[in-house]
């Protein structure tokens, strides 16, 4: 089977594959962050009143973390219920700008709730009689965060890294600050019970400088895609070597990309051969289009322009085909006689160089007399000679009966 047959299958099963990948997204999405959600309650509570019981700062600080990240998990389940939903007349590119924009919120969350921590460990810093005085019992709660943030960090991970997911890769360094701040608590809590009794508020203000780090990563790479941010250089270069791959298709440019959620979007112009018609310049779009979303996964939507080959400029001043048709028809009336229209069917125009080259098919429903055509071929020259924008007419003669070949004026076509 060619490339054009396997691209042109995996064209014609966009819809149908797309809304089931959509759908595998969403499950797994929602499945990953039940789990998060639970584990993320269960500790946040248990770290709150443990932190409370054992008078420790840093461990409250760490169990609002955790709280934080059990409302992550219900953003990230409501997010991807509609984010994978598929596109629609209000939606023509989907629905995964939601996705983004949800971690951009997820990142805010996170700033805030590190600022308002620093706020009130710097007030027990500054007054000491305000600082708390841990027990061994928030060891305990450190080292159980510790174990079950870090399990559900590589769970989380694993799952985003397979669906392409930007949302759950930020909820999976959730989980890791988690962890990571839980050490800070153990390092925090161990050196108040050996004497330094600053060192819990100090743990809490590195926990909460943690979690604003996270929170505008986040931010920082949600605004990057909202934006519309071109794909890294190494995947432009490796779209352009696709494309160039491709038999009949050369000098892509003029190479437009972006990213919505695990999607990447991209518009390019192409060259291809000036003369080739309408229905192979789309064909090799096509194959284009196929190609790209073949080899790079990620690639969802692809707009390909065709441009003439060695053509970088445009000539709107030159007249359209309609008025084109209708100069020559009065020519060849006027020479041949009104009998002579000609079919605007018949007529091909290209474009190139500023001009205008004419390719004619004469149709005859008898044999061709050879007066006729050197007839037909002088008309042709006066056209040629009359009208500036033309700068060649190519006729073929067509009889019902069969074909004579194809006869040229004596100008010939670059």
């Amino acid at each position: 089977m060619s490339n054009w047959h396997l691209g042109r299958e995996a064209h014609t099963d966009d819809a149908p594959r797309q809304r089931a990948h959509d759908a595998n997204r969403y499950r797994r999405m929602r499945n990953v962050s039940i789990v998060g959600l639970v584990a993320n309650g269960f500790l946040g509570g248990g770290k709150l009143l443990m932190g409370w019981v054992a008078q420790s700062q840093s461990l409250m600080a760490d169990g609002i973390h955790s709280l934080a990240d059990a409302l992550t998990d219900v953003a990230v389940i409501v997010t991807a219920r509609f984010s994978n939903q598929g596109a629609d007349a209000e939606h023509p590119y989907g629905h995964a700008r939601i996705e983004t924009a949800a971690t951009a919120g997820l990142g805010v969350v996170l700033i805030v709730t590190g600022l308002g921590i620093i706020v009130d460990a710097a007030g027990r810093l500054m007054d000491p009689s305000l600082l708390l005085r841990p027990t061994a019992l928030a060891l305990t709660g450190a080292l159980m965060s510790i174990l079950v943030n870090e399990a559900l960090y590589q769970y989380t991970r694993w799952v985003g890294i397979q669906i392409k997911s930007s949302l759950l890769l930020a909820n999976a360094w959730h989980h890791r600050t988690d962890a990571l701040s839980s050490v800070v608590v153990l390092i925090g809590v161990g050196g108040v019970l050996m004497g330094w009794e600053a060192l819990d508020a100090i743990a809490a203000v590195a926990v909460s400088m943690m979690i604003i780090h996270v929170g505008w990563q986040q931010l920082k790479g949600a605004f990057v895609e909202l934006v519309d941010t071109a794909l890294p250089p190494d995947r432009l270069d490796e779209i352009t070597r696709v494309i160039e791959s491709i038999d009949g298709v050369s000098h892509p440019h003029r190479l437009r990309t972006r990213r919505m959620g695990d999607h990447a979007l991209i518009d390019v112009h192409v060259a291809v051969s000036p003369r080739i018609s309408v229905s192979e310049g789309h064909q090799l779009a096509e194959l284009v289009q196929a190609k790209l979303k073949t080899v790079l996964d990620e690639v969802s939507d692809v707009i390909v322009h065709i441009d003439p080959e060695g053509q970088e400029s445009v000539w709107l001043d030159l007249p359209d085909r309609n008025e084109v048709v209708e100069q020559l028809n009065r020519i060849f009336a006027k020479e041949l006689g009104e009998g002579s229209a000609l079919d605007a069917s018949s007529v091909t125009l290209h474009y190139l160089d500023g001009q205008i080259d004419v390719e004619l098919i004469w149709k005859e429903t008898i044999d061709i007399d050879p007066n006729q055509m050197s007839k037909v071929l002088e008309v042709a020259r006066a056209a040629e000679a009359a009208l500036a924008h033309i700068r060649t007419i190519q006729v073929s003669f067509v009889s019902n009966e069969r074909g004579h070949g194809s006869q040229g004026s004596d100008k010939v076509l670059n």
